[in-house]
């Protein structure tokens, strides 16, 4: 007998702000927390590129601000936690569904190893072999760029490829439902990426994305053809589709999420004591 079919919407949103990207992730959650909403699993990339906080961070303690100005990122704080991640050229997906319900067992791990044997099987079937990561390993950097980077430290049911690792994820629980996001690089700019979360220069450049080589994997490192971003963004839906058995309604955001979409933005995504602050 083939499996039930369960109905999610898929909301593909393209390039937009870190603020916006954040603000509608947030009233999705809320959307479906509230019972107004389908599950739902969204797809979207970032312009300007973006450095990401964790919720507990503290800006000016984990990126240099300055140097993220020069580079032209954004910097801002997502609700989830975790540490702080460059979205650049890569695809990002939200999924947002009741916790316990569906595909989703109610334990925390148990949901974040659904999604990620999804992921694992894009990137091999565009041929990395990736594996879930079999235990929480505290980031052994030294540095404080190797500390602050969300992909320097790979958790329990994360994704590994010749002990790099290749996806970062958080979540968030809210009203019985939870959000998770995360990004697949596609392509990564080392130097740049440590120039963003070196607060003590203690490096060059060079020397810095010489260290987080050994950290940080994306799939245009190991893949034995140039793969795109609008490929892996094809890619993702459908397996998520083929794996958990989902047929999509592509409806698009309502009035209300758009507005309180906007609503998030203007009152914390898009301001800077909100973005910068943090907890630590």
């Amino acid at each position: 007998m083939d499996a039930a079919h369960h109905t999610w919407r898929l909301i593909e949103s393209g390039y937009l702000s870190g603020a916006e990207n954040m603000a509608i992730d947030e009233a999705l959650l809320e959307a479906v927390a509230d019972g107004h909403s389908l599950p739902i699993l969204r797809i979207y990339r970032w312009r300007p590129a973006t450095v990401t906080l964790g919720y507990g961070q503290r800006g000016s303690r984990v990126v240099n601000l300055d140097a993220c100005r020069r580079l032209g990122y954004d910097v801002v704080r997502r609700c989830t936690g975790g540490r702080a991640v460059l979205h650049d050229r890569e695809v990002t997906y939200a999924v947002i569904a009741p916790v316990g319900q569906g595909c989703f067992p109610a334990a925390v791990l148990e949901s974040y190893r659904v999604i990620a044997e999804v992921l694992r099987d894009v990137y091999r079937s565009f041929g990395v072999d990736a594996q879930l990561s079999p235990r929480r390993m505290a980031g052994s950097g030294t540095t404080a760029a190797e500390q602050s980077a969300c992909f320097t430290a790979p958790g329990q049911y994360e994704l590994l490829y010749r002990g790099c690792k290749l996806a970062g994820c958080a979540q968030k629980r809210l009203r019985g439902a939870f959000l998770q996001h995360g990004s697949l690089p596609v392509d990564l700019d080392l130097e740049k990426l440590y120039m963003a979360l070196d607060t003590e220069r203690r490096l060059t450049p060079v020397a810095g994305a010489r260290l987080l080589r050994g950290h940080v994997g994306w799939l245009n490192r190991w893949s034995a053809e140039l793969i795109s971003v609008e490929a892996v963004a094809e890619r993702l839906p459908a397996l998520f589709a083929e794996k958990l058995c989902l047929t999509w309604d592509r409806t698009g955001l309502t009035a209300d999420e758009r507005g309180r979409a906007v609503q998030l933005q203007n009152e914390r995504y898009a301001v800077d004591a909100w973005n910068l602050q943090g907890l630590c």
